[in-house]
């Protein structure tokens, strides 16, 4: 039986007086991943924001393991278990390899725990490994990429916010991206809400696919039934 560790009903938000977000139901449970699909402006990018603190919410409601995230601040969203990857892999460039892995950890009082976590961050992204002293700026797309995946599970999240991971990437690296989430979730039991524009990338590993159109749900569906649903695809996916 699965646990569901997010529920979200009725969520309305957006940056103006005009919403981006209209009433959305949404439920992820846990050790799962869920791929959020739509085209630009669809508003993808928006949700993950709300979900994480960043942005507020004008009604509606987000319970994350049974417990209202309504008001809470984004350190202490964090500190309850939810990580979340902006789009833009946004790694301090100034700082090594190591200092911004470190960065993601700051808050853990356990330091022992914590240096345990940086173990298995460079045991799970070899290349970080071994371009730990290396500075932001040194690294390729798909290495800053690891590294901001790195620094947010530093913070040992139970529920990770991935938006993106992608964009501006080869397709091998693309592939071992959506590799290294499958394997997260079979070695850790991560759940995961990827918004993610590589339809084809995003289904390969998702259990559940949620399509939006407009800042609305569309569909809900498990993935391999969004791959074979060829209405649904050209309609609202382009493919």
């Amino acid at each position: 039986m699965t646990t569901e560790l997010l529920s979200v009903r009725g969520l309305t938000a957006g940056y103006g007086a005009a919403p981006v977000l209209r009433e959305i139901d949404l439920t992820v449970h846990a050790g799962s991943i869920t791929a959020v699909l739509g085209a630009n402006g669809a508003g993808k990018t928006t949700l993950l924001r709300t979900l994480s603190g960043l942005l507020r919410p004008s009604s509606g409601e987000i319970r994350y393991d049974g417990v209202s995230l309504h008001g809470v601040p984004v350190e202490q969203v964090v500190r309850r278990g939810v990580a979340h990857v902006p789009e833009g892999r946004g790694v301090v460039t100034e700082l090594t390899v190591d200092e911004n892995l470190r960065l993601g950890g700051l808050w853990r009082r356990d330091r022992a725990a914590a240096k345990q976590t940086l173990a298995e961050v460079y045991e799970l992204f070899p290349p970080l490994a071994q371009r730990r002293r290396h500075a932001g700026h040194q690294l390729s797309g798909g290495e800053r990429q690891m590294l901001a995946l790195g620094r947010a599970l530093m913070a040992r999240p139970r529920l990770l916010l991935l938006d993106e991971p992608s964009l501006g990437l080869a397709p091998r690296v693309t592939a071992q991206i959506m590799g290294l989430l499958r394997r997260l979730r079979e070695r850790t039991g991560l759940t995961v809400l990827l918004v993610e524009q590589n339809v084809r990338s995003a289904l390969s590993v998702a259990d559940q696919g949620v399509v939006m159109s407009l800042g609305q749900v569309v569909s809900t569906a498990d993935a391999e039934r969004l791959r074979s649903d060829d209405e649904l695809r050209h309609l609202y996916l382009g493919f």
